[in-house]
C-alpha cells in the first residue's frame, strides 16, 4: 500500500506514525508536512486538489487521508473521486457539518438531535432581540470555518451585541462571520467522541478529553488545545450508548436522506449537564491534539480500516487496553503572536512515550520549534494516571528556548 496524507500538523505526523507501523505500508507521502513528517515519509509541495490527484494516480497511491477541515469544506474529496480514486474524509456537501455552524445547528434541529437553544441569522435586530430572552453567559458563534477561533463566549449582553456587531460587518472573521449563531451556554463537562464512519455504518473510538485553556486549572485564554487524554471515565457506558444512538445513527440517517452520505471522522463535541449529552458542534475530521491520543490506542492497521470505511466495506476495529495521555508543548507567545524559532534537543524518550512533530521547521539537519504547538509528549499506560506520568516523563526530557506546557492534562480524570 501507499498512503497519501493531506495536512502539516501533529494529528498528520500522529496518522503517519501509526501507519509506519503497517509493513505493508512502502511508502508514506504528505502534502504538505512538516520537518519531522519527512522522516516518516516524503513531502510533496503540491496544494491544487487536481494535481494532487494526478500525483496520487501517477504514484498508484492506494487510499489518501484528509487531516485538516479546510480541504474537506473546499472538496477535495469530490475532485479525488472523480478520478476514481479512495479517499478518506467527507465530500463538501456532507463537510457542511463542521464547515457552516448554522447548517449543522438545523441539521441537529431537525433530526431531533439534542443541543443548545439557538437562533441563526444574519439579521442584528433579530440577534438582539434573542440574546435578551438568554441568560448570562451566553455565545455568539461565527458561521464560517474561523480555525477554532470563531467562537466568543460573552459575560453581558452587551459583548454577546457587540460580537454579532463585529461579526455581521466583516470585521472580525470576513465571510465566515456574515451569519451568526447564538446560542444559550450550557455548564457541564465536554467530551470529544468519535466515531469512524463509511456512509452508512460506524465504529465507535475510545472518547477522549480535550483541554482548551492555556494554563494549568483551566485558566488563560482559550486555544486550539493544550492537551488530551483517552479513554475518559467521565464518558460512561450510559453516555456512550445514548451518544451512538441519540446522536450518530441519526446523523448518518439524516446525512442519507439529506443526499450527502457521512462518510469520514464523525467528531461530535459533546457537553455533559447533569447527565444528560448536549451536541455542541460536529466536526468532520480527527481533533488536534485528540488524535494524537487515539492513533496509539488502535489496535490495527489503520491504512486498512480507513481504506475499509472509505469504500463503504467498514468492519469492527479492535482497541487497545491502555490509556493515552498527551501534553501539549508550545512556543513562547502561543496564542498570542509569533514566536522566535528555537533548537529543539530532546535527551531521551522514555519506555512507553513518544514525540509528535506540529510547529516545526528544519535548519541544517536540526529540528526547530517553528512557532503555535510545536510537538506533542504523548503517555501510555494501563490507567489514565500511569499514561500521566509516562507523558511527563517525556515533557522533562524535551527543551527549547521559552517552551510552556501545562501541567495538569487528564486533571478531571484524576481528582
Amino acid at each position: 500500500m501507499k498512503i497519501l496524507v493531506i495536512g502539516n500538523g501533529g494529528r498528520e505526523y500522529s496518522i503517519g506514525l501509526k501507519l509506519s507501523e503497517d509493513k505493508n505500508i512502502s511508502q508514506i507521502y504528505f502534502a504538505p508536512g512538516n520537518a519531522a513528517t519527512s522522516k516518516l515519509g516524503e513531502n510533496i509541495k503540491i496544494s491544487d486538489f487536481n494535481e494532487l490527484a494526478k500525483f496520487a494516480k501517477d504514484k498508484n497511491i492506494t487510499l489518501t487521508i484528509v487531516g485538516p477541515e479546510a480541504p474537506l469544506s473546499a472538496g477535495i474529496v469530490d475532485v479525488f473521486k472523480a478520478h476514481g480514486l479512495a479517499i478518506f474524509g467527507p465530500s463538501k456537501a456532507a463537510a457542511r457539518l463542521e464547515g457552516s455552524k448554522a447548517y449543522m445547528k438545523d441539521f441537529l434541529a431537525k433530526n431531533g438531535i439534542k443541543t443548545a437553544r439557538y437562533l441563526n441569522t444574519d439579521d442584528k435586530e433579530k440577534a438582539f432581540k434573542f440574546i435578551e430572552t438568554l441568560g448570562i453567559p451566553l455565545v455568539v458563534k461565527a458561521d464560517g470555518l474561523c480555525a477554532g477561533k470563531g467562537v466568543i463566549i460573552a459575560q453581558s449582553h452587551d459583548e454577546a451585541k457587540e460580537a454579532v456587531e463585529q461579526m455581521l460587518s466583516g470585521e472580525s472573521f470576513g465571510d465566515a462571520g456574515k451569519n451568526v449563531v447564538v446560542e444559550e451556554y450550557l455548564d457541564g463537562f465536554e467530551l470529544s467522541f468519535f466515531a469512524i464512519c463509511d456512509g452508512e455504518n460506524f465504529v465507535s473510538l475510545p472518547v477522549a478529553q480535550d483541554h482548551k485553556r492555556l494554563l494549568t486549572g483551566d485558566k488563560g485564554p482559550n486555544t486550539g488545545g493544550m492537551g488530551a487524554y483517552a479513554p475518559s471515565p467521565l464518558a460512561t457506558q450510559q453516555i456512550i450508548t445514548r451518544l451512538e444512538n441519540e446522536v450518530v445513527r441519526p446523523t448518518l440517517k439524516g446525512m442519507q436522506a439529506e443526499g450527502a452520505p457521512f462518510c469520514g471522522v464523525l467528531f461530535v463535541g459533546v457537553m455533559v449537564v447533569n447527565g444528560e449529552p448536549y451536541v455542541l458542534e460536529f466536526n468532520v475530521r480527527f481533533g488536534d491534539p485528540e488524535c494524537e491520543v487515539l492513533m496509539p490506542l488502535i489496535d490495527g492497521n489503520l491504512g486498512e480500516i480507513l481504506l475499509k470505511a472509505a469504500n463503504g466495506e467498514l468492519e469492527n476495529v479492535k482497541l487497545k487496553d491502555k490509556c493515552a495521555v498527551g501534553v501539549v508543548i508550545a512556543s513562547s507567545e502561543y496564542p498570542y503572536k509569533n514566536s522566535p524559532k528555537a533548537k529543539i534537543s530532546v535527551k531521551e524518550i522514555p519506555n512507553d512515550t513518544h514525540l509528535v512533530y506540529a510547529g516545526v521547521s528544519e535548519e541544517n539537519g536540526e529540528i526547530y520549534a517553528s512557532g503555535g504547538r510545536v510537538l506533542v509528549c504523548v503517555g501510555l499506560g494501563k490507567d489514565i494516571m500511569t499514561a500521566q506520568q509516562n507523558a511527563y516523563k517525556l515533557c522533562e526530557n524535551v527543551h527549547f528556548e521559552g517552551m510552556q506546557f501545562r501541567t495538569d492534562i487528564a486533571w478531571q480524570a484524576l481528582k
